[in-house]
């Protein structure tokens, strides 16, 4: 049975359909990377595994039991196994780093802070930031706040991590940051979701590659195949332009 099971996904902004039957198998430790043009549904995809948007039809399992997203319970149960990073940081800029990473095991978790504070010193070291503890977010590059975003997610000790286009606010000089940090996670066997544009990134890590064309998974395969063979002309043309680049 594959540890995460979505099963015919469907989802809309208002009248707009952005999820149309979206099936998907994922195994305890691989690495799915989502691609495809804007407005496909990836990120959709993530925000609806979390319950930001609501599912309209299709079903989620986690270790075959599945998420009920208009049960309070079920839904808190779900979040408590999944983490996400967004392109965006979103860090308190008031709070330094390693106080981003404490805040939600401490406050919403209610876990004894001197515990969380020293796993949260350890995962701050883990994504190359032993020192910058006491950094402030505009006293951090870009790359070091996406990495102190991500510390945050892994505070939470999901099985899960979606990560959402996180070197894409990135200069290209630090985005190596971050991917490294990525690499290292799949090297550790986090399960992870990673919607990304970084196409060597994506044929490295991925254990397995979807793409998706509004709302709808029009290929998945491993790396070699989806994007080195792919089998429709959509994705022909897709990663013919990409690429190019």
């Amino acid at each position: 049975m594959s540890f995460l099971t979505i099963d015919g996904l469907s989802a809309s902004y208002g009248r707009t359909p952005v999820l149309r039957e979206v099936s998907l198998s994922i195994d305890r430790g691989a690495v799915v990377s989502v691609i495809g043009p804007s407005g496909s549904g990836k990120s959709t995809l993530l925000r609806v595994l979390v319950g930001l948007l609501r599912p309209e039809a299709g079903k989620v399992s986690l270790d075959g039991a599945t998420v009920d997203y208009a049960s309070r319970a079920s839904l808190r149960a779900a979040r408590d196994r999944f983490a996400i990073v967004f392109q965006q940081y979103n860090l308190f800029q008031n709070m330094t780093a390693l106080r981003n990473v404490t805040i939600a095991p401490t406050i919403v978790k209610r876990r004894a802070r001197p515990v969380v504070e020293a796993e949260a010193r350890a995962l701050l070291a883990k994504v190359g930031l032993a020192g910058k503890e006491d950094a402030y977010p505009d006293e951090l590059s870009g790359g070091q706040q996406q990495r102190v975003a991500i510390a945050r997610a892994l505070a939470l000790r999901p099985e899960i991590l979606l990560l959402d286009e996180v070197t894409s606010a990135l200069d290209p000089e630090l985005v190596n940051e971050v991917l490294d940090t990525i690499r290292l996670l799949r090297d550790e066997g986090m399960t992870m979701i990673v919607v990304s544009h970084e196409m060597a990134f994506v044929r490295e890590v991925a254990s397995t590659v979807v793409f998706m064309v509004q709302g709808r998974v029009v290929e998945v395969g491993p790396p070699v195949q989806v994007i080195e063979a792919p089998r429709t002309d959509r994705l022909r043309s897709f990663t013919a332009k990409i690429l190019r680049h």
